[in-house]
């Protein structure tokens, strides 16, 4: 049995529940101030995570009898996980949140949204008070999650901080072989508003909410590069060198990309993020200009 004590060797214990590309750009930070433990479905991570520091656990949310050890671990959660794949309702998070209730030690926890819960906004400005509505089953599993999480936190008394994401990029995280496959996109009339954040800004983004937030408040955890996502695959494309993209119809498209990629295209909207000046935060990346402008200079 573990114990319910929060700190272990003068550090507070904090539970990372899954870590992939941005909770690797968190750990080395967290990891000076927290005993961090991370569950992951991954054996093939574990001698990684041992290198940072980390103790990983393998688990599954998608099976409850595999969390008993999460019940009574650290009193700070960082979610990250995304929901199941199929259906409306997060039932990992409900797996999760079970879990957690058994132990009753949880303070606070970051989950990390999708800007998808507001829906197609027909290319609106967007603040945190716009009332939700999911239209794609992925935007209403992270909305189900959303609500369970409040709901869950008032009940028991848990600080609940919420990140509303949009695409995230980086340098490893670009639509370079998109474009290089001379994917076609949506002609300008027919396209529509996307939204994004550098890996880099959102790890400290999620590490300035865990101490800074306020209870049970959401954020969009956007940049303000408010471009249509044809003009966005235009700027990578002149910033490496590769062709410009086709522009096409809707209909035309919708033959050549996947039912992902063509559920994005449906909404349109741009992200305001006022909010994220409560907590302190500022870009290292402003803009998507602002990162590929830094990429030109280093091939220079």
């Amino acid at each position: 049995m573990y114990s319910t004590s929060s700190s272990i060797l003068g550090k507070p214990r904090l539970l990372m529940i899954g870590c992939g590309d941005v909770g690797l750009r968190l750990l080395p930070i967290l990891v000076k101030t927290h005993k961090v433990y991370v569950l992951t479905t991954q054996e093939s991570k574990l001698a990684l995570f041992r290198s940072l520091g980390v103790s990983p656990f393998v688990g599954n949310l998608d099976d409850g009898k595999s969390l008993k050890k999460l019940a009574h671990l650290a009193p700070s959660v960082i979610h990250l996980a995304p929901p199941n794949q199929e259906g409306h309702k997060d039932l990992r998070t409900r797996n999760l949140l079970r879990t957690l209730s058994q132990g009753g030690l949880t303070k606070t926890l970051i989950y990390v949204s999708t800007s998808g819960v507001y829906g197609d906004c027909k290319g609106d400005f967007v603040d945190e008070t716009r009332v939700v509505a999911p239209t794609s089953p992925r935007g209403q599993r992270r909305h189900d999650a959303e609500q369970q999480l409040r709901s869950w936190a008032i009940h028991h008394q848990v600080r609940v901080s919420i990140l509303r994401v949009p695409g995230i990029y980086a340098g490893n995280r670009l639509p370079i072989e998109r474009l290089k496959a001379g994917t076609p996109a949506l002609r300008e009339e027919e396209d529509v508003y996307t939204n994004h954040v550098h890996a880099d800004d959102l790890a400290r983004m999620i590490l300035l909410a865990f101490y800074r937030a306020v209870p049970q408040r959401v954020m969009n955890a956007s940049d303000a590069s408010w471009m249509k996502m044809g003009e966005y695959f235009d700027v990578v494309a002149r910033t490496f060198d590769l062709n410009l993209p086709k522009r096409v119809g809707f209909e035309e498209l919708r033959t050549q990309v996947s039912p992902q990629l063509l559920g994005f295209m449906k909404e349109s909207r741009r992200l305001k993020n006022e909010r994220l000046k409560e907590i302190g935060f500022r870009f290292t990346y402003p803009t998507v200009n602002h990162f590929l402008d830094a990429q030109k200079k280093l091939q220079k």
